[in-house]
């Protein structure tokens, strides 16, 4: 019963996220609307009472992704490494469960599938989060809590690869969020500035 009662707005979200997991499980090629109708247990005309096409189904999938990644990101107002933290978890968890979000953002091929403006929509996506990232990074070693041996160029890409690695992690739930504590904590020790070498407190034999 609680499905006759979905609202129209309701119902796109479910489809969209139906797709993601299709284009996650299976890939973009096998996203139709017969697959799709499949999965979530609708006729194949019913989808269209919800989206007018094919391509317009895309452009929700792109919207889809587009607010689940906006919604990662922590207010501007924290400081630098504690956004960064807030950042990698909430990234990873959120793609964690929308791994389709993960395979049309890093796949040039499934973007390639997509609309053009589709795809330069997800580019923009890729491009807004490494800016963060950066800014993050530049703003710490400016505070002296990031290490500044190395460029923020340099560091960045471990930031985004250790997202990618906890999104992709098979973990349950539960031993996921352990997994990413401890992953975390790594990366802030790995970003923090190297402890500096403390000399010994013997004194060499005369």
């Amino acid at each position: 019963m609680s499905e006759l009662r979905r609202t129209s707005s309701e119902r796109q979200v479910q489809l969209t996220d139906a797709a993601l997991h299709i284009i996650a499980t299976r890939g973009i090629a096998a996203l139709s609307t017969s697959s799709l109708a499949a999965q979530v247990g609708l006729s194949s005309g019913a989808i269209f009472k919800h989206f007018a096409s094919l391509e317009a189904l895309l452009d929700a999938v792109v919207a889809r992704v587009e607010a689940v990644l906006e919604s990662t990101y922590p207010p501007s107002t924290l400081p630098p490494v504690e956004r960064l933290e807030r950042f990698v978890q909430a990234r990873s968890t959120a793609v964690g469960n929308q791994l389709g979000i993960l395979r049309l953002v890093l796949s040039e091929q499934f973007q390639l599938a997509l609309p053009r403006r589709g795809s330069a929509r997800l580019a923009a996506c890729v491009h807004k989060t490494r800016v963060f990232v950066l800014e993050c990074v530049r703003q710490g070693q400016d505070a002296g809590e990031l290490r500044r041996d190395l460029s923020a160029d340099a560091l960045a890409p471990i930031v985004m690869g250790t997202v990618q690695m906890l999104a992709l992690s098979p973990s349950k739930a539960r031993r996921r969020d352990a997994e990413a504590r401890a992953v975390l904590g790594s990366l802030l020790a790995l970003l923090r500035p190297p402890t500096a070498a403390r000399p010994s407190s013997r004194r060499n034999s005369p």
